[in-house]
């Protein structure tokens, strides 16, 4: 039951691992054109310039959850490589309960006021030609809280896998593709 757990959440980050990786595609897009429009053409767009950055943003994180059921998140590996799997495993079990998702939650649930201000607000950009609907992308920092909190859950069974000797290799899977 725990093994097919584990799958349903790996399958879920891989599909958000593949929408990142397009995400970055369209903004190296975006960069392409913004930077050829700018040097070539001697013009822009302000709503185009605002894009890379908001494109950037959703990709750093959407990217974290990916980043977690990947095991490519940041840790102090001098003492942790050294350990058992079993030993591992009960790290990040508590790491992630401990730290992970209560951190994620106290992010997620406190950008919900800056989210709903604002949407409340409708608030745009402050330059001219600028874009819209900023609320949009002030909701992914609690968005990707959340879906960092739901890949840790699958974490966790992961690591109960392992713990219970049940987890082997890493699975295979579909490489991240764009």
């Amino acid at each position: 039951m725990l093994v097919k757990l584990e799958k349903f959440f790996d399958k879920f980050a891989y599909y958000l691992g593949n929408l990142t990786g397009v995400l970055m595609v369209l903004m190296m897009i975006n960069v392409f054109y913004d930077v050829i429009m700018r040097y070539f053409f001697n013009t822009g767009s302000i709503g185009m310039q605002e894009m890379e950055w908001h494109l950037f943003s959703v990709v750093f994180l959407l990217g974290i959850a990916y980043s977690l059921n990947e095991d490519g998140h940041v840790r102090v590996d001098v003492i942790y490589d050294n350990l058992s799997q079993k030993k591992q495993a009960v790290i990040n079990i508590v790491g992630t309960f401990v730290f992970l998702i209560p951190f994620a939650a106290l992010i997620g649930f406190g950008s919900m006021g800056f989210v709903y201000e604002a949407f409340e607000t409708m608030e745009i950009s402050g330059d001219p030609g600028g874009l819209t609907h900023r609320w949009i992308i002030k909701a992914f920092v609690p968005g990707s809280m959340a879906l960092l909190s739901f890949v840790a859950v699958g974490f966790i069974i992961k690591n109960i896998n392992v713990y219970r000797g049940v987890h082997g290799q890493k699975h295979e899977h579909q490489e991240v593709s764009v």
